[in-house]
């Protein structure tokens, strides 16, 4: 009898345990674990739950992100500026974070945060104390210490609210969030060096996903001693499109911050992949942000911080402006990007696609208005810089031939004109994709000089060098109504501003090159700011000396 029991018992434990990896092999399928017990170890390793703010301090960097000098040749976003008095102050319960910095005034626009870009209509930074703030789906700006706080759009608000969560306690307080249903792979990466500095040494890691605001998918790679070494996500971007975007940490930099709270001091965080041979994308820039902050201070929650009336109710519509500059010829305004529209007798040219598509959809409504029933067969992009080439895709789509310097085309080609899915804001090109994508005759890409013409007007565009600030500039001449265009190499000055003291090298390239090529302007018009007569650029650079 007790012999017949032990042999019911013993098959109870086996149908128990058949029955236990059957269900664990239904949960996780192969290459999939149990993410709750990483998650739980990587928290009791940092004290996440002993965390509820946390204010840090230190010195820092910001890299102009998409201002690379050429596509192909530089592997990192050039940097613009040291962050002095560095301080971030994170409250994840409140979902509100506050940066604050020094760097050296003139930057623009204002709201560069580390150097992402232009951001529409922003002034010039005129104070050296910068403020970013953000609570909930809010942003917004401060120009020195007492300034006027100025909202930021929507997508800068949510990317900001975004980095409050980027961080190893960030990342595993999100991980318990309704809707971030985490999942877990692993796999072996090469770690560390070894003792002898030239080898490396493989190490299992775990990688835990979870998704943020119902559309980001986090990853957060968690070593052995269960240390967050890589936080990684894709945010939308009009030039690239899902644009890799990630921070990292070495074990080295947690330190002990008290109850048990450990915390990353040293930060290194990418705009694009880590990818110096140019095998992810051409552009091959990353580094865009990174600081050395040994100063944490854990559960140091200030007062809450209000969202200011002016930010709440903040609206940012689409304006475009165009101003006639002559018969057929408008500046395409209303925002910190101009473009400028040239009728010729069977078609349209366009020089410049800045910012992204929702503005170049409304500039070529407003175009099809002004000129109706003529395609825009050209579209002459003045350089590569990505606040200028935003809209590139846009006129693609519609069936506009891309002009561009040959310098430019292998980058274009490659990373920007191309069939690759954007899940995270899809644009018109990848929801109804050209047949010429693929058959690549949508170009002309020149090296000096090229010219439009209907046979009684003429554009001229030719290469403008030398220029530190871009390689592959082109300009555009209209010699019969004396109209140059151009972009970044002269921006005049806002309505009751001045001339700078000096030129720039870039506004001496501008006016060298007209002189050289014997150029008879009258008027410029300029891709930032307002027409400007010629005689007043040429006599404040002749006053200063050519």
């Amino acid at each position: 009898m007790i012999r017949q029991l032990l042999v019911h018992r013993a098959a109870a434990v086996m149908i128990a345990a058949a029955l236990t990896a059957t269900l664990a092999t239904a949960q996780f399928a192969p290459g999939y674990v149990d993410p709750q017990p990483v998650l739980q170890a990587a928290a009791k390793a940092i004290g996440t739950d002993n965390l509820r703010c946390v204010t840090i301090a230190g010195t820092g960097y910001a890299g102009a992100v998409g201002q690379q000098r050429e596509s192909g040749v530089n592997v990192d976003w050039p940097r613009i500026d040291s962050l002095a008095n560095y301080t971030r102050v994170m409250n994840w319960e409140n979902q509100t974070m506050k940066e604050e910095f020094d760097r050296k005034p003139g930057l623009n626009p204002a709201s560069w945060k580390y150097g992402s870009g232009w951001k529409d209509g922003t002034p010039l930074q005129r104070n050296p104390h910068q403020t970013f703030a953000v609570n909930g789906k809010f942003g917004w700006h401060l120009d020195g210490a007492g300034g006027r706080p100025v909202a930021a759009p929507p997508d800068d608000a949510e990317r900001w609210q975004l980095d409050l969560w980027i961080n190893p306690h960030g990342f595993l307080k999100a991980a318990k969030l309704p809707g971030a249903n985490p999942r877990a792979v692993w796999r072996w990466e090469l770690g560390e060096s070894g003792r002898d500095g030239n080898t490396t040494i493989p190490e299992k890691v775990t990688v835990v996903t979870i998704t943020m605001f119902g559309k980001y998918r986090v990853d957060a790679t968690i070593n052995k001693e269960n240390m967050l070494q890589r936080i990684h996500t894709s945010v939308p971007d009009p030039v690239l499109g899902d644009l890799n975007y990630e921070h990292e940490f070495t074990n080295e930099s947690y330190v002990d911050a008290g109850n048990g709270v450990r915390f990353p001091t040293t930060w290194h965080h990418h705009d694009g992949f880590d990818d110096n041979f140019g095998a992810q994308n051409i552009s091959a820039g990353h580094n865009g942000f990174g600081g050395n902050i040994p100063n944490i201070k854990a559960n140091v929650c200030p007062e809450p911080l209000p969202v200011p009336d002016a930010v709440r109710q903040a609206t940012f519509p689409v304006r475009v402006e165009p101003q006639r500059l002559a018969d057929g010829v408008y500046l395409m305004g209303g925002a910190s990007h101009n473009s400028v529209a040239v009728e010729f007798k069977d078609y349209i040219a366009v020089v410049e696609a800045p910012l992204n598509e929702q503005r170049n959809l409304a500039v070529i409504e407003e175009i099809t208005k002004l000129m109706p029933n003529k395609p825009i067969r050209f579209l002459v992009n003045t350089h590569q810089h990505f606040d200028h080439i935003g809209g590139l895709r846009t006129y693609m789509h519609i069936g506009a031939t891309i002009i561009t310097h040959v310098k430019n085309y292998s980058f274009y080609t490659h990373d920007v004109l191309n069939y690759a899915a954007r899940t995270l804001e899809p644009d018109m090109m990848s929801l109804w994709p050209p047949t010429e994508v693929a058959e690549g005759y949508q170009y002309e890409a020149i090296r000096e000089n090229f010219t439009l013409t209907d046979g009684r007007r003429i554009m001229h565009i030719s290469y403008v060098q030398p220029l530190a600030h871009a390689e592959g500039m082109l300009m555009a001449y209209l010699p019969q109504e004396k109209i140059a265009i151009e972009a970044d190499v002269f921006d005049p000055p806002a309505p009751g501003e001045s001339l700078p003291a000096t030129p720039s090298a870039a506004n001496r390239s501008f006016y060298n090159h007209v002189k050289r090529l014997g150029l008879d302007v009258t008027t410029i018009a300029p891709i930032h700011g307002r027409a400007t007569p010629w005689s007043d650029f040429a006599q404040w650079v002749e006053r200063a000396g050519k």
